[in-house]
């Protein structure tokens, strides 16, 4: 039995949830399994777009990221999760060893620990277990909390719970995973497409939406909650209220 057997990545037990972005199909494998037996919980993917797709519904606390990844590179990757998520934690870990690669992981992609391969299994626990204690209580304690499991939404001062419906949980999401938490109204219809089972989006359906999930904020935290969808105007809309995902 390893050493680390025995630690719980959160001093609550509750497991932290870690992306890992590996195109080598042997050693995905291998650090998920060796991760989810230490208490976390893995979500494995092979490149950047499967990553974005894994975000819709899944919220993440660590992530772990190659360099060279089929299309968008790693770099970019950690660079874009940086701007949008500035609180995260970023461990790139990639076979590039040489000096300038590791100052652009820093420099350029925003990566909190740069490990070169071959990395001990244990180690990278030990690692991810570090980074967490450092930053996520660095998350901003009056803040919304977002559980895209049963859709409630958590207001920071009352403590109110608030259902969303399907839509309005995608919606909320992908406001929050944005850069500078906006995103184009072109962009939110298309994010639902024509494939569910309610209609298409349009410009009228998005503003109605927009509408009762602002009633809904508005009806659980009064004036706090004033503004927290702001209409940017020849763009769309952006989230003006700290929504942490769970």
């Amino acid at each position: 039995m390893s050493p680390l057997s025995h630690l719980i990545p959160n001093e609550d037990g509750t497991p932290l949830v870690v992306a890992l972005v590996e195109d080598d199909p042997l050693l995905r494998e291998e650090i998920e399994v060796h991760l989810n037996a230490h208490g976390f919980r893995v979500h494995a993917v092979n490149s950047a777009l499967a990553l974005d797709d894994l975000l819709t519904h899944v919220a993440v606390d660590l992530y772990v990221l190659d360099l060279g990844l089929p299309g968008e590179s790693g770099l970019s990757l950690s660079r874009r999760l940086r701007s949008v998520m500035p609180h995260t934690g970023i461990v790139i870990m990639t076979a590039r060893v040489a000096l300038f690669d590791r100052i652009a992981g820093y420099q350029d992609g925003g990566a909190d620990i740069y490990l070169t391969k071959p990395v001990a299994p244990d180690e990278l626990v030990l690692v991810l277990r570090s980074l967490a204690r450092r930053l996520l209580p660095s998350k901003v304690a009056k803040a919304w909390s977002l559980s895209l499991r049963d859709r409630m939404l958590l207001s920071p001062e009352s403590q109110q719970a608030v259902r969303l419906t399907h839509r309005e949980k995608k919606l909320l999401t992908a406001l929050i995973q944005a850069k500078d938490n906006t995103l184009e109204s072109w962009a939110l219809c298309d994010m639902f497409g024509s494939n569910e089972n309610s209609p298409p989006m349009n410009k009228h359906t998005l503003e109605e939406l927009i509408g009762r999930l602002r009633k809904k904020l508005k009806n659980t935290q009064g004036e706090i909650a004033e503004g927290a969808i702001k209409s940017v105007w020849g763009v769309g809309y952006q989230l003006c209220i700290t929504v942490v995902l769970k």
